[in-house]
């Protein structure tokens, strides 16, 4: 029910001519980087949700805009957590002004030097980086790398959020057939913010109500301890859930992991948290999780999530990137998906996601002319445009801009 949502692109050799090959490269064509803004972004929500260990009605979000002495801007997007802003603006501006943003290898080994490896402040500007190389060079983000393999991608819902207020057991289930109703063949449910009796109750109600064609996922967002971890997941394997993901708390060290991992049949996924390849390779050796979910906007960007994924595919880990996203952190997400080969050879061969946050946010809705939607088969259409292939409404930035 939840199956392909396109086959994978044939490849065929072109005929190369030896003459070219003797010819020198060209050299990038002049564009200079003029200015680097940084825009952060707030919207109150109609009231607080959220995940278990924190419910929220604020909804933040930063965004980057770098422009060029052509007219040519490229956008990016993360979040601003211990001053990932003033790194952007301190370090990464003055290195970027004046550059040519074609010359895409210096300036990437330029931004991780300044910011010791702020992988936030790092993912927004290679994102609008990679969104100006692929306007100025009338590509798509994909193309760059070699071309899609697929032209739409599986979205799972990420909704059923703890609300204030509201009983998971009236909220969750109904929400859940809404949302099959609508076309999702994929939902993620929040879960432990309660005693696990009651969330067992609720994960089982979900499962009763949507039947047992829906793949299931369920995000525990740091609030288990290890033996409650074991005994919940044990549970969401008889429910038949796909996945259990970060249930222990997080931070970058992820500790007792690789254990659960261990005790538990059903895939555990996790790794948001990561903020680059290093720490993402330290967790894919030990085996922490059994998928990987790098985020674009906090590891550093699109190279270094297609590098997390090729590196761990070497370990048998599936990637699906963790995505919780205005429109240019989906868009950006849905260019990678779009690159990741499936899990293996098989006819029936588990696809890459795209994690489709539902909870209240403009930034998704109204940041472009047409927000991201799902189809018939549950499936999002990877945007074909240059660079991220989305265009931004800049009057929406500004009518949700903080003022300092």
């Amino acid at each position: 029910m939840w199956g392909s949502c396109g086959a994978a692109a044939g490849i065929m050799a072109p005929r190369i001519d030896a003459g070219a090959l003797a010819q020198p490269p060209a050299k990038p064509s002049s564009l200079t980087i003029t200015n680097v803004e940084t825009f952060p972004l707030r919207h109150r929500m109609k009231r607080a949700m959220g995940v278990s260990t924190a419910l929220s009605d604020v909804r933040p979000c930063l965004l980057v805009k770098i422009s060029t002495d052509s007219g040519l801007v490229g956008w990016g997007e993360t979040i601003d957590v211990g001053g990932t802003r003033a790194v952007i603006e301190t370090k990464h501006k003055p290195a970027l002004l004046g550059k040519n943003p074609l010359e895409h290898r210096k300036l990437w080994r330029t931004l991780w030097g300044p910011s010791f490896g702020d992988g936030r402040a790092v993912g927004a500007v290679d994102i609008a980086l990679h969104d100006l190389r692929g306007k100025a060079l009338g590509q798509s983000i994909a193309e760059m790398y070699g071309g899609r393999l697929r032209d739409k991608v599986l979205a799972y819902a990420s909704a059923m959020n703890y609300t204030d207020g509201v009983r998971p057991e009236d909220q969750f289930p109904p929400e859940a057939a809404d949302l099959v109703q609508r076309g999702y063949k994929a939902l993620k449910t929040r879960s432990g913010r309660f005693e696990l009796r009651r969330e067992l109750v609720v994960v089982t109600k979900i499962r009763e109500t949507v039947g047992g064609e829906i793949r299931l996922l369920t995000d525990g967002n740091g609030a288990f301890t290890l033996p409650d971890a074991v005994k919940f997941g044990k549970e969401l394997e008889k429910l038949d859930f796909y996945c259990f993901e970060e249930p222990l708390p997080q931070g970058l060290n992820y500790a007792g992991y690789d254990v659960l991992a261990e005790s538990l049949d059903i895939c555990l996924a996790g790794g948001e948290g990561l903020d680059s390849r290093i720490t993402a390779r330290d967790h894919i050796v030990k085996r922490s999780f059994d998928m990987i979910q790098p985020d674009l906007v906090l590891c550093g960007g699109v190279g270094e999530v297609l590098f997390i994924a090729e590196m761990a595919r070497l370990w048998s880990v599936q990637c699906v990137p963790h995505c919780w996203s205005g429109a240019i952190g989906i868009a950006a997400t849905l260019q990678v998906l779009s690159l990741l080969p499936d899990a293996t050879f098989g006819f029936t061969s588990d696809q890459p996601m795209l994690e489709h946050d539902l909870l209240e946010n403009p930034f998704r809705d109204e940041l472009t002319a047409k927000p991201f939607q799902i189809d018939r088969q549950g499936c999002v259409a990877v945007p074909t445009g240059p660079g991220l292939g989305i265009e931004v409404n800049e009057e929406v930035v500004k009518k949700y801009l903080v003022r300092d």
